[in-house]
């Protein structure tokens, strides 16, 4: 009998290895390799003739003819934002975050939506069974014939389920209760996960049939199993937010169809979850007046800006070392602007705790949010407010220099819509535009200049 052949695959990043390590040297994560069986291969020059038998030919790349792909909408128009305009037949979907969430109630709702347009929907629970599924469907309110339950997590069962039913729209709920027989691995180990989701992915594309599959995450908050299972598939999403919050937000990191950076916001209620479609007005709901260190950015996630609020507090240190804490933003980008504050400006923060808190939970990570924390820092550290009508737009520069943005024509237009009367950004974006008759734009060129306009003294 021949022996098998074992080896130790690490289940956070999938570095392979003839033996047992404590830190796996890929990741360098300790007790992650775990063995497994190697699956026996087919070798071979017969295989090698087969592949170049039924091989594609190379084509020139003026001779493919393109044409737009066809996408199904749903009735959820952040869900179409976020995914480029809509699901894309054939498209390989994965969607990941923490527990409760409400991963499985969104594609709940948005399989029921299909199946409302009479368009045979395949739901697939590895989690639950059939009438747990029921249960929350009745809570949600969901009455329509097209859509189909299923429990099982053999992957060669679903695929022939897949096969006979033909849906229109298939979800995994999740990859990692998903196996496959010929794999000895417990589900959920890189080399299942890894083989289902290629299944998965040939299903996709031979049939036609957009899949969504939920992936679990780390403690870190990335997708649970092998770095790879990204890249396989079409786009990657996250669903974000605080358990204890109504707000979740949708966010796409990865999308061959569309923009990565576009985020759709919902709000879970009892009957499910619903879409707020003016993001700006829930961030500056609670906002205070008259307040010192707080101010209202401008911020484009993907073709829409919203509007959020900055709050910093200032206080004394009473150690050595100062803390600096950042919730939402870069925490590396708050010691750089309060040292040029400190540098081009002459306040004395190198003694004081600094405190940088996104208002809403929301994450901005781009350049055009530095004035605004820069001002906001400036305000607590003076105790002198800003108006409350105020939008701080701008990128700042180690020298000091306020540095032009992108789509400032959406950013103004937007902020002349909710109310704000005066915009404060670089002078270089001023030029090319007319702004908004009801609101007035100045711009600044340096982080001084734009202290003394934005600053109640």
């Amino acid at each position: 009998m021949a022996k098998r052949k074992t080896k130790f695959v690490c289940q956070e990043c999938g570095y392979e290895s003839a033996k047992w390590m404590g830190k796996c040297p890929g990741c360098n994560n300790w007790n992650t390799l775990v063995e497994e069986i190697e699956a026996s291969t087919v070798r071979g020059n017969h295989r090698f003739n087969e592949v170049h038998k039924t091989g594609s030919k190379p084509e020139s790349i003026t001779a493919i003819k393109s044409k737009e792909e066809p996408r199904i909408t749903t009735s959820m128009k952040e869900l179409n934002r976020v995914l480029g305009g809509g699901i894309v037949m054939g498209s390989l979907v994965l969607i990941g975050g923490d527990p409760g969430i409400g991963k499985s109630t969104l594609l709940l709702q948005v399989s029921a939506q299909l199946a409302d347009k009479q368009l045979p929907v395949l739901y697939i629970s590895g989690e639950e069974s059939t009438r747990q599924t029921k249960l929350r469907a009745d809570r949600l309110g969901i009455r329509t014939d097209q859509l189909y339950v299923l429990s099982e997590t053999n992957l060669f069962d679903i695929s022939r389920q897949i096969e006979q039913i033909k849906p229109s729209f298939v979800v995994i709920d999740s990859i990692q209760t998903i196996f496959k027989e010929e794999i000895t691995s417990a589900p959920g180990s890189v080399s299942q996960v890894r083989e289902c989701t290629g299944e998965l992915m040939r299903l996709a594309k031979n049939n036609n049939i957009p899949i969504f599959i939920v992936g679990h995450v780390t403690k870190e908050g990335a997708i649970a199993g092998p770095r790879m299972l990204e890249h396989m598939v079409d786009a990657v999403l996250y669903f974000e937010g605080e358990r204890h919050h109504t707000y979740r937000i949708l966010r796409g990191v990865k999308n061959r169809f569309g923009s990565t950076n576009e985020m759709g916001i919902f709000e879970m209620k009892e009957e499910g979850l619903r879409e707020v479609m003016n993001p700006s007005e829930i961030f500056l709901e609670e906002r205070s007046q008259g307040t010192a260190g707080s101010t209202v950015v401008a911020s484009m996630e993907g073709t829409r800006p919203v509007l959020v609020e900055i709050q910093a507090l200032i206080s004394p240190s009473s150690f050595g070392n100062p803390r600096r804490m950042a919730t939402g933003v870069d925490h590396n980008r708050v010691p750089l602007l309060m040292a040029v504050l400190e540098k081009r400006v002459g306040l004395m923060l190198q003694n004081q705790d600094a405190y940088i808190k996104v208002a809403g939970g929301v994450k901005l990570d781009e350049p055009a949010i530095d004035l605004a924390i820069a001002v906001s820092i400036a305000s607590s550290f003076r105790d002198h407010p800003t108006k409350t009508d105020d939008i701080f737009i701008g990128e700042v520069g180690l020298t000091g220099e306020i540095r032009r943005v992108s789509r400032i024509e959406q950013r103004v237009q937007e902020a002349e819509k909710l109310g704000f009367k005066r915009v404060i950004c670089p002078k270089n974006n001023l030029d090319g535009w007319t702004p908004p008759a009801g609101i007035q734009v100045i711009g600044v060129q340096t982080v001084q200049e734009a202290l003394e306009v934005g600053i109640q003294q």
